[in-house]
């Protein structure tokens, strides 16, 4: 059986011994300010080190890190003595003669040195790192690639729960709100797919990604807290009181939201109740539906040169209703209009909207089941868009944008 060449020879047969270094509050020199520096600088920064930067210049995103006070930029070019009382070096520019300088200083001084440009010459080589909870997982190969890929394979499989490597509980009996995003599972947070393999007991709604249920172990309980528009519902009292006493009988528990949790997804309510009742809550934002429907067909709800914000509202109360809304002020905002569970009310929204001075020319898109399979776009105007919804049948959910940047990609049709 064949196998691949080494594409970094020059390593072939070294075998590094892996180490965590603890560098908080210890200086780390790092030469160059290039792209390298620019990749290995925040796992310095994460790590607490006192970083002295030595580079004539930078890429604009370290800059902003040493403007940020990360770490200090020295602008100049190394020189001998550099590595005076340092733990760790770490050379990155594009220089051989300033590379094997640096790294001759370092052998001789008995500082651990990386080298971007040439690994056998170095006496430390940088893992391909990634975090999982309170786990960091490492892979050195001798080629930077294929460490990066065995990388990215172990964390996303701790992550997702694919990788079942937990020896032990990673969260006590508690509650977890994690915001789902707007419906497709890659779209949720890596912190919430993480929390999610963990739980014991998972109350979901309706709206969040259903895919992911699919993936849970056959020991997790799965507890439905749908609210369907003018149909079934479990009332918010009963999740708050499931919540509650699956985590106090020791349980960890997930309340996987559609959208964000805090996004009119009654969030709030729920960690009010956990609170109450002395039981610790950890709250994982997710992407709202509000920015991220409109952005998977195409809109954008902030533009430059035409608008300078946009607005989320709930239209699940008509203006005529017990509505907190201020249609009137809405309606002389010149920015993009976001509606939330408004298909029911759209008529009398559109027509409050018009009457209070909006343009009736006004752009509407009406976006269903937004970022799944069966996503749905329609378009219409302040006032043609009761009839369109109702002549195509637009059923929740559904997310509405109203104004001018509906046709930022021109015209539908």
């Amino acid at each position: 059986m064949s196998t691949a060449p080494n594409p970094h020879p020059s390593t072939e047969g070294r075998t590094p011994y892996p180490v965590g270094l603890l560098l908080t509050g210890r200086r780390v020199v790092v030469v160059g300010g290039g792209q390298v520096a620019q990749r290995r600088l925040p796992a310095l920064i994460a790590a607490g080190a006192d970083i002295q930067l030595i580079s004539p210049a930078t890429t604009p995103a370290v800059q902003a890190m040493a403007d940020a006070g990360e770490l200090t930029w020295h602008r100049r070019g190394y020189a001998e003595g550099d590595l005076a009382d340092t733990w760790y070096a770490l050379v990155a520019t594009d220089d051989p003669a300033v590379n094997t300088a640096v790294s001759a200083e370092a052998e001789r001084l008995r500082v651990f040195c990386a080298r971007s440009d040439d690994a056998s010459a170095a006496s430390a080589w940088t893992p391909a790192s990634g975090r999982d909870g309170g786990a960091t997982v490492s892979v050195l190969t001798g080629d930077p690639r294929h460490s990066a890929a065995l990388r990215n394979s172990i964390v996303e499989g701790l992550r997702d729960g694919s990788l079942a490597a937990r020896q032990f509980r990673a969260h006590g009996a508690g509650v977890a709100l994690v915001g789902g995003g707007p419906g497709d599972p890659d779209l949720i947070t890596v912190r919430g797919r993480r929390l999610l393999a963990d739980a014991d007991v998972v109350v979901a709604d309706r709206l969040a990604p259903r895919e992911l249920l699919a993936e849970l172990p056959p020991h997790v309980e799965v507890i439905d807290a749908s609210k369907i528009p003018y149909g079934r519902y479990m009332a918010q009292e009963a999740i708050n009181r499931t919540l509650i006493e699956h985590a106090k009988a020791g349980r960890f528990v997930v309340r996987l939201k559609g959208g964000d949790p805090y996004v009119f997804g009654r969030g709030g309510e729920e960690l009010l109740a956990c609170v109450e009742a002395g039981i610790p809550v950890t709250v994982v934002p997710g992407i709202s539906s509000s920015i991220s429907v409109p952005a998977a067909v195409g809109i954008p709800v902030t533009h430059r040169g035409m608008t300078h914000e946009f607005t989320v509202i709930s239209g699940h109360v008509g203006p005529d209703e017990r509505s907190l809304t201020n249609w009137d002020a809405a309606a002389r905002m010149t920015g993009t209009l976001v509606l939330l569970m408004a298909v029911d009310k759209i008529g009398a929204i559109a027509a409050r909207l018009i009457e209070a001075g909006r343009s009736a020319d006004t752009p509407v898109a009406v976006v269903q089941e937004g970022t799944t399979a069966a996503q749905r776009r329609v378009d219409a105007t302040l006032a043609t868009v009761a009839e369109v919804v109702t002549t195509e049948g637009i059923k929740p959910p559904a997310v509405i944008v109203i104004g001018a940047v509906v046709h930022v990609l021109g015209q539908p049709g």
